[in-house]
């Protein structure tokens, strides 16, 4: 797994052995960023379920201001530190051990973006989107899930297995 574009281009990310924690795809993460654009540059973002960090670690790469991590799992959270301590951008992000649920349950205030990709075994999608319904936390929330579950969600893109649903905050 490598960094797409943006500083750290190029760069290899290791991923969590652990056969319950899928990886976003290459094409599905470089489309999730092509359609964000320019609005990561200065932004503050939240990865939920972030498994090995890539989706927030390309927001960095990209130019975004701040990313908080949020896992639960320890073999994750390990791999995580790995690729923030290789990318040299301890400064620039917040690693949180909690359910990314229960964390935005607890979540006070507000970031530009918020990226998810829960197990698709789960129901987790859909209720992250009805929380950001009833309470916007970003301007922006994206979730990647299988893609035939349909969300309510304003914009979304299908990669074969793999969807990605954006919601905006009014």
């Amino acid at each position: 797994m490598r960094i797409v574009a943006g500083e750290f281009r190029g760069r290899v990310l290791h991923a969590p052995g652990d056969r319950r924690v899928r990886p976003t795809a290459d094409r599905v993460r470089e489309a999730w960023f092509n359609i964000l654009g320019d609005r990561l540059v200065g932004a503050r973002v939240l990865d939920l379920w972030a498994g090995s960090g890539a989706l927030g670690l390309e927001a960095l790469s990209r130019g975004a201001k701040h990313v908080e991590f949020v896992e639960r799992r320890r073999n994750s959270l390990a791999i995580l530190r790995r690729n923030v301590a290789t990318l040299d951008v301890e400064d620039r992000v917040t690693v949180v051990r909690a359910d990314a649920v229960r964390h935005v349950r607890e979540f006070r205030g507000a970031v530009d973006i918020a990226f998810a990709d829960p197990p698709y075994s789960s129901d987790d999608a859909a209720l992250l989107v009805t929380m950001f319904r009833e309470q916007p936390f970003a301007r922006i929330l994206g979730v990647e899930h299988r893609g035939g579950t349909e969300l309510e969600g304003d914009d979304t893109r299908r990669y074969g297995d793999a969807a990605l649903t954006f919601c905006f905050a009014p």
